[in-house]
């Protein structure tokens, strides 16, 4: 396991800005980390990187403590912070060949060319990062948490002030990065965490609220499985509720229903379907958004 936390808090004066999290993150997987501005979100993360420690609970980064081995998780982390930290007087390939001195990364010259190539830094390298527009600066961040090839990478709002094609790069990059690295990526933007994210943690005023595949996400706040189904004939209620698994019917139309249900029972239309000489022009499975989803489980 990558990263396990148990029961990590932390305490400032009266306030817990975390309380007892517990989670764990695994190789291979990218790791949406979500909740509103004070969550605890970014204490969490600064946990992690050894920028701050935590009052109770451990959190272990590929097997080491981060309160008696911190040197040792950091050389494991690749770290970019919501306030991207640059040294905007350098220039782009003078600050990533001093990162990678630090690091003491092997064949640096290479490996400086391939971050470049990678986060398509290419016509800006010999500019001076305070030259760079925030989207330029943001790949440069992501750069230099890379460059060191680390087993987990920890991103706080990594596509900030990223345009809609820049996105596009970055999302396949960390989604590419995420089959062999461990990813843990705190953003805002719902959208992206249903492009990127394998698997989604939620903290709500310090406290883990939900840690599920977005899938099974969708079904616990309603609990019920919604299915909209369009026929091409006429179809009464009456003749619906011969379905098997039912538990709400909501007409749209004539010819159109919206199907509440403890599980999925799309297969149980179909032969319904089949059975009663219906034809069907439309089947799917409503899906809440993570917008809806994240408003859900940090409302109040």
């Amino acid at each position: 396991m990558s990263v396990k936390v148990s029961g990590l808090t932390k305490i400032y004066g009266e306030q817990k800005a975390v309380n007892d999290v517990s989670f764990e993150a695994q190789k291979g997987q990218v790791l949406g980390f979500l909740g509103p501005n004070g969550a605890g979100k970014t204490t969490t993360m600064k946990i992690l990187t050894c920028f701050i420690p935590q009052t109770e609970g451990e959190a272990l980064v590929c097997g080491f403590d981060t309160r008696t081995h911190s040197i040792e998780v950091r050389n494991q982390i690749g770290y970019l912070p919501e306030h991207n930290p640059l040294y905007k007087d350098m220039y782009v390939k003078e600050y990533l060949n001093f990162v990678a001195g630090m690091h003491k990364v092997p064949n640096k010259s290479q490996r400086i060319a391939d971050m470049i190539e990678m986060t398509g830094l290419g016509r800006e390298e010999k500019k001076q990062i305070g030259a760079l527009s925030k989207g330029y600066r943001q790949r440069v961040g992501l750069a230099q948490a890379m460059l060191h090839d680390p087993e987990v990478l920890i991103l706080d709002e990594p596509t900030s002030g990223l345009d809609p094609n820049q996105l596009v790069d970055i999302r396949a990059l960390i989604k590419k990065i995420g089959e062999e690295k461990t990813v843990i990526f705190s953003t805002h933007i719902m959208q992206e965490v249903q492009a990127i994210c394998d698997r989604v943690l939620i903290i709500n005023q310090g406290q883990l609220v939900a840690d599920d595949p977005i899938e099974r996400l969708q079904t616990r706040i309603s609990g019920n499985v919604l299915v909209t189904v369009e026929f091409l004939e006429k179809v009464k209620e009456t003749t619906l509720n011969k379905i098997g698994g039912i538990k709400e019917l909501q007409q749209i139309s004539e010819r159109k229903w919206t199907i509440s249900s403890k599980k999925d029972i799309r297969a149980e239309i179909f032969r319904f379907a089949v059975d009663q000489n219906l034809t069907l022009l439309e089947m799917h499975k409503e899906a809440f958004s993570v917008e809806d989803i994240f408003q859900e489980l940090t409302k109040g």
